[in-house]
This record gives C-alpha cells, sequence and structure tokens, in this order.
C-alpha cells in the first residue's frame, strides 16, 4: 500500500508541472471583485505594514503555501525549497497528506525537511478526513503533527478526487464527527481544508459547531483534482467533474457571513492582487499552490523571488486602496458583480453591504 500511495504522489506532482490540471471554464471569480481606487491614497507605500497573525503565530504578511506534496522522492525537494523561502520571508506552510510516511517510516524524511529548513515557521501537518473512518485516530494524527514539529493540523476534505481516483475511498460516513472528536482531544488547533471544490455556508457552520479553528476553503479555480486524476485514468469520470465545486469566491463569502473561526482563502490566487481581494473579503490569509509547486521544482531562489514578488505586488494594492495596514481592508469599499453577486443573491447573501463600507 505505501509504494503504491508513494507513486501516486509521484503522479500527482508530475501531472501538476507537465499538464494542464487547471479549472477549465470555472474561474476563482476574483474578477467579480473590484476594488475601489483612491487618487488621494494619503499614504506612504514604504510604511504599509504587511503583518498579521493567524492562530497565534505572527507572520510577516498574510500568505500561506498550501500544503501540496511529500511521500515521494521528489517531494523532498520541493519541500525543502518551499521552507527556506517561507523561514526568510517569515511566512507558513503545509504539507501534502502525510499519509505516505504513516504507512512507511522510511518516508517520513520527506516531510521533516520542511522543519529542517523552516526551524520557526508556521507548519501545517496534514492528514485526510477520509482515512479518519477507514482507522486513523488520534494516534496517527499525533504523528502527523510531531513528525514535523507542527503548529496546526489539517484535516483535508476531498470527497471528489477519492470519487474519481481510480483506488479511492468513498465512505465519508461519520467523517464530521470524527473532525470534533479530534479538535476536541488534540492538543494543537484544527484546521479543515477543502482541496478544490470549495465550502459551503452549510459546511462551514457544522465545522465551526465541530471545534475546529479555522476553515480552509479550497475553492473551485485553481488546480482541479478531477482534472489530475484524470490525466492519472484517462477513462474514469474526471472529465465530467473537471470544474466541479464551488469558486473560491463564493465559497469565502457563503464562509465568511456565517461562521467567526478564521478562513485561509485558497483556490486559484494567483497575485498580490488576489490576496488583497481575498482578505477584503474578511479572509485572514490567502494560499498559493501552483505557482510555488511550478517554482520550488526550480529551486528556493526562484521559491523565494516568487513570494517576495507576491509580497510587493500586496503592498501595491494597499497603497492604492489607501490602506496603511491589512486592518483597514474588511472597512474599505468594494463591489460584487457578475456570476459572484448572481449566485450569492440567489442563495440570500448580502453583497450590497461591501459597496457602502467606509461610507460616511
Amino acid at each position: 500500500m505505501a509504494e503504491a500511495t508513494g507513486k501516486r504522489k509521484a503522479d500527482h506532482i508530475r501531472i501538476c508541472i507537465e499538464q494542464k490540471a487547471q479549472a477549465k471554464k470555472a474561474t476563482p471569480g476574483f474578477e467579480d471583485i473590484k476594488l475601489v481606487h483612491r487618487a488621494l491614497p494619503e499614504v506612504d507605500r514604504q510604511k504599509i505594514n504587511l503583518s498579521s497573525s493567524f492562530l497565534d503565530k505572527n507572520f510577516s504578511a498574510p500568505l500561506l503555501i498550501g500544503g501540496m506534496t511529500g511521500g515521494t522522492e521528489e517531494a523532498t525537494k520541493i519541500n525543502a525549497s518551499i521552507a527556506e523561502a517561507v523561514e526568510k520571508l517569515g511566512l507558513g506552510m503545509g504539507v501534502g497528506s502525510q499519509r505516505a510516511a504513516i504507512e512507511d517510516a522510511k518516508l517520513e524524511k520527506t516531510y521533516k525537511i520542511a522543519r529542517k529548513k523552516a526551524p520557526t515557521a508556521f507548519l501545517i501537518a496534514n492528514i485526510g478526513g477520509v482515512q479518519l473512518v477507514n482507522g486513523y485516530s488520534l494516534k496517527e494524527i499525533k504523528k502527523a503533527v510531531e513528525m514535523i514539529d507542527a503548529d496546526a493540523v489539517a484535516i483535508h476534505l476531498n470527497a471528489l478526487q477519492e470519487v474519481v481516483q481510480p483506488e479511492g475511498q468513498t465512505n465519508f460516513k461519520g467523517v464530521l464527527a470524527k473532525i470534533s472528536e479530534i479538535a476536541g482531544d488534540l492538543d494543537k488547533p484544527v484546521i479543515v481544508k477543502e482541496t478544490g471544490c470549495g465550502i459551503s455556508a452549510e459546511d462551514a457552520k457544522e465545522l465551526e459547531a465541530a471545534g475546529v479553528k479555522a476553515i480552509d476553503i479550497g475553492g473551485l479555480g485553481g488546480t482541479s483534482f478531477a482534472a489530475v486524476e484524470c490525466y492519472r485514468s484517462p477513462n474514469n469520470i474526471g472529465e465530467v467533474f473537471w470544474d466541479w465545486g464551488i469558486p473560491t469566491v463564493i465559497s469565502l463569502i457563503e464562509t465568511a457571513q456565517t461562521v467567526k473561526v478564521p478562513i485561509i482563502a485558497s483556490g486559484g490566487v494567483r497575485s498580490g492582487l488576489d490576496i488583497v481581494k481575498s482578505l477584503a473579503l474578511n479572509a485572514s490569509l490567502a494560499s498559493v499552490c501552483q505557482p510555488v509547486l511550478e517554482a520550488a521544482v526550480k529551486g528556493a531562489k526562484e521559491t523565494y523571488e516568487l513570494l517576495s514578488c507576491l509580497i510587493e505586488q500586496l503592498r501595491d494594492v494597499l497603497f492604492l486602496v489607501g490602506a496603511k495596514n491589512l486592518a483597514a481592508l474588511p472597512k474599505l469599499p468594494l463591489v460584487i458583480d457578475g456570476k459572484t453577486a448572481e449566485w450569492l443573491n440567489i442563495r440570500g447573501f448580502n453583497t450590497t453591504k461591501y459597496a457602502k463600507r467606509g461610507a460616511s
């Protein structure tokens, strides 16, 4: 089983780098969010404060590198490159599902490299929710946390991937109760994250009640795991579900208007502008994956340069909307239109209140 898991991890890396595994027609929805330009920003760009905190950890900028890989030799260099960059920049990162190393201790090094290269950065361990209803318990969760000396653990939800994956596990019965059990017993914060299909308001409400400390919405618009699995098995049903899910911006707004726990915006986040829009819609952090993966396979230098560029873009956008720090963003006006507004209005979410923020 461990060998099969490792091969699958290697397949995922190869496909995400070499193939077009992004959403086809669906987008994250950032194009439907319009920030209001300030011709009189009254801000010194060089003095803009980008620092933030998340789950009691300080970040130099509100940027997280989502968990992507581990469990195969190729992953060691990738996780090392990311970890080295986030340590220098004062950011945070997750690792990919640690199931492979729990099955085979020899693969632990592909994850442990993250803490070795990032001794002070915020690190997130990672275990699949479906594993919790198929044999995993607090014991395995603790092992994943201890493996990388993690600050938190992400329980990922990947129902779509399991459906289209040839070797997928589709028994999710009782997963919420298991999440609640882990959240109550573990001495580290539990984050629940989707993997490309988004979190609805209904699910967010249940997760908050279950005791999770943060939600990573993982919306539609970035990497499609239906597409990834379609490349692994061209005859499966992945093609049908290539663009399945809730777009990132819609998921973010639904979740932010429903729960009070911190939210991580992920799924097709590609620029500093996307990050600012996410924060203005009440995300605590934004998470980037695919662009970082492409940089990390080249090395730590390229990863550092990419992340530095995103941070400078972030600073530029704050300057242009007249925000001297991140705390100002949720108070600034913005306009929601297009398909995003249509969906949210049909679902009963208030979209006009954002445009009136900051009005005297």
